[in-house]
């Protein structure tokens, strides 16, 4: 089964209700909190792309900071769920694979350069894909974009084994991750920065923020992720 196959049964029988998918935490505490680090960096009037955008949610969030706003994501059933949000504040959504550079050639002939916004992508890529999507948001990005981009630490690799292995099973939101073949991959820290210089960009700012889930611990708190952020362009 390819990435898209995949990614297209998983989207066509996830849960519509809010929090039900694992990463779809709410925009406060996730895009909202990520917006202090790349703002500064968004400016110049360019549209910016959410890129991997899933279902909408964090979309609909960028949308009402910055316009015009465009989700783009491999699955059309993803893509479908983000067109029937009851109030993406003017965002657009339109099916799209980032591993394909000619279609985001495409796109950047359409939009110029953009800014990017691209939240877990790259750890749910095999290690050739991650480059080809590499690729593609240096192309979308142009000479004047900026991408934010932010992906689990290495470390957060053992959070999401003990969640798996616990007494009581594995929350059913990440269970259904790995039931559509859909597995995380090790990603070393290092490797965030050394894909985005092969394909020509520079780290602009970099640091570290928790990637909050839809998940609780045993203590009622929210499960977060060790990550690491990026702000890349030219």
């Amino acid at each position: 089964m390819t990435a898209t196959e995949q990614w297209e049964s998983f989207w066509r029988t996830a849960p519509p209700d809010p929090g039900s998918v694992f990463w779809d935490a709410d925009p406060a505490h996730t895009a909202q909190r990520h917006l202090p680090l790349f703002a500064p960096h968004f400016g110049g009037g360019l549209p910016v792309v959410d890129a991997g955008c899933g279902n909408g949610t964090q979309t609909a969030f960028l949308a009402a900071r910055f316009a015009p706003v465009l989700g783009v994501d491999l699955s059309p059933a993803a893509i479908e769920l983000a067109r029937g949000l009851p109030d993406a504040g003017g965002a657009e959504f339109r099916v799209l694979d980032l591993t394909d550079a000619r279609a985001a050639a495409v796109l950047h002939a359409e939009l110029g350069d953009a800014h990017v916004y691209l939240r877990g992508v790259l750890h749910q890529c095999t290690p050739e894909d991650r480059a080809r999507v590499a690729a593609s948001l240096a192309v979308l990005l142009g000479e004047r974009g900026r991408a934010f981009v932010v992906e689990p630490a290495a470390a957060a690799k053992a959070e999401l084994l003990g969640l798996m292995r616990r007494a009581e099973g594995p929350p059913a939101s990440l269970a259904a991750v790995f039931g559509h073949g859909i597995a995380p991959m090790e990603m070393a820290d290092t490797a965030l920065a050394a894909l985005c210089e092969a394909a020509g960009l520079a780290v602009l700012d970099a640091g570290r923020e928790p990637l909050r889930t839809t998940e609780h611990g045993p203590d009622g708190g929210p499960v977060e992720l060790p990550s690491q952020w990026l702000v890349v362009g030219r």
